[in-house]
């Protein structure tokens, strides 16, 4: 790497990486330690190796606050679902993963495909600042939106009966309805996640370049395949190349 991109990356003399554990196909913590791991945490490491730099990860519990730290200069990359809400002071690289967007309801639900959601009298339980709740507030024309802290906010609003559905990352919400036989998924999906790394926008177009063409290497030399098959990631699919939202 330049030393200018390497300056860039590090203004504190270390890689920052903001690492967002609300996203469980990217990031968690290791059972034994409680260090996080994941996918985003390998390619952190990994892009610090490169820039040949000590890696400090800082770590938050949803996605909103872990975009906050790289945006006001708390961090100096990050892991984030591409949305334009999220555009400003932000630069993204194309995707290197999808996640499926999808919909939880009671199995007695008379909702039956996704398009049923938008209607008058649903309420659509939704993590604050989530992809899904970005999205969903462009788009959601009769429903109501219910904000709610993290996933466990959203599957307690369901169980609770305080919401007639819940939208999340389909992975969790699978997870939840085979711990509870009184829920269920509705087919396909309502959006598709696509997630990127990002930095600030005023580390320049230098540093912004030389982070596209990590995550495209990382991606056609199969590391990112290899990383989610290592972590046991069901359900996400490494991205196409050059693919952008």
């Amino acid at each position: 790497m330049p030393a200018s991109v390497v300056q860039a990356f590090t203004p504190t003399g270390a890689l920052r990486a903001s690492i967002n554990l609300g996203n469980p196909i990217l990031a968690n913590k290791d059972a034994a330690t409680g260090e996080p791991v994941g996918v985003s945490v390998d390619l952190a490491r990994q892009f610090a190796q490169r820039l040949g730099v000590p890696l400090e990860l800082v770590v938050f519990e949803k996605a909103a606050a872990s975009v906050d730290a790289v945006r006001n200069d708390k961090a100096d990359i990050g892991f984030f679902a591409i949305d334009p809400a999220r555009s400003e002071g932000l630069g993204f690289t194309a995707p290197y993963v999808l996640i499926e967007g999808a919909y939880l309801v009671p199995a007695g639900a008379g909702l039956q495909r996704n398009e049923d959601v938008d209607r008058e009298g649903i309420r659509i339980a939704v993590g604050t600042g989530s992809a899904y709740d970005l999205f969903l507030t462009r788009e959601i024309q009769k429903a109501r939106l219910v904000r709610v802290q993290g996933a466990q906010g959203v599957f307690d609003s369901l169980h609770a009966g305080e919401v007639e559905v819940a939208a999340g990352i389909r992975q969790v919400l699978e997870a939840e309805a085979a711990r509870s036989p009184g829920l269920r998924l509705l087919p396909g999906r309502f959006m598709v996640i696509q997630q990127a790394m990002g930095t600030p926008a005023s580390r320049g177009a230098e540093a912004a370049a030389a982070l596209s063409a990590f995550v495209e290497e990382m991606k056609a030399n199969g590391f990112v395949a290899e990383a989610l098959a290592r972590h046991r990631i069901q359900g996400a699919s490494v991205a196409p190349a050059g693919a952008q939202a």
